[in-house]
């Protein structure tokens, strides 16, 4: 009964971003949906305990979630393949740009919050 409990209160919660997002338009309903657990977790509203177990569950098997878009860009090997090395600089370009922007990001909390680690 806790499993079924916990995968209500995710989709309740993704539902509820996508009605959100439909009269937002432009933030993505799984986005809105991230930020409503988030604060319904931070505010006490659901118990972690509720659905630690589904969370788990699903981030450890993320995979299956990728496997439509792969199987998707694998449809669209012939349109991709005409420009194989652009995709491949597109691809590399914007792996160092997140890495480099995420380190940044990542100094800078470091650095507001003052958790630096002493090298």
């Amino acid at each position: 009964m806790k499993i079924i409990k916990g995968i209500f209160i995710i989709l309740a919660h993704l539902v509820a971003g996508n009605l959100l997002s439909s009269l937002i338009g432009f933030i993505p309903g799984s986005v809105v949906g991230m930020v409503l657990m988030f604060l319904s977790l931070l505010l006490g509203i659901v118990k972690e305990d509720s659905v630690r177990e589904v969370a788990e569950f699903l981030t450890g098997n993320m995979t299956l979630f990728f496997l439509p878009a792969f199987m998707g860009i694998m449809d669209l090997w012939g349109i991709l393949k005409v420009n194989f090395w652009g995709w491949i600089a597109v691809v590399a370009i914007s792996t160092v740009a997140v890495l480099v922007s995420s380190g940044w990001v990542q100094q800078g909390i470091e650095y507001i919050t003052g958790k630096e680690d002493a090298e």
